[in-house]
């Protein structure tokens, strides 16, 4: 992430700039689709293979799982193997990069248990606004 402090002003703050080669951008942007992290979470368990994946992370489409799992493959966060059987055998794992991910996202996820009753209210006032 590119920062700049602005200087001359007693409250000196960061500027972000959202680039295309911000870190943070890229991986919140992968992460933060609706599938991506319950998947991450469904591998923390063990190599699965697809429909196995399909059955456990409830409501995702065949379709949707393929592409995110290709795009979770392309980000380095799963591995996919290829077993020459017949019929032929793929498992999803995850590589050390997508373990390390996951280990800040317990946080995230504990803190929106603990806070999501609060959020829910908060959109009920808002959306009660006139």
């Amino acid at each position: 992430m590119k920062t700049k402090v602005q200087s001359g002003d007693k409250s000196e703050k960061r500027v972000f700039h959202n680039t295309d080669d911000c870190p943070i951008r890229n991986v919140v942007t992968q992460i933060g689709d609706k599938w991506s992290v319950l998947l991450l979470f469904a591998l923390v368990e063990g190599p699965d293979r697809f429909n196995a994946l399909k059955a456990r992370v409830v409501g995702i489409s065949q379709r949707m799982l393929t592409q995110t799992l290709r795009d979770l493959e392309r980000e380095g966060y799963v591995n996919r193997t290829v077993y020459p059987e017949v019929p032929v055998k793929v498992e999803y794992e995850l590589t050390a990069l997508g373990r390390n991910l996951v280990q800040p996202l317990y946080q995230l996820v504990s803190w929106a248990e603990t806070h999501h009753d609060e959020i829910k209210q908060s959109r009920i006032e808002y959306d009660n606004r006139g």
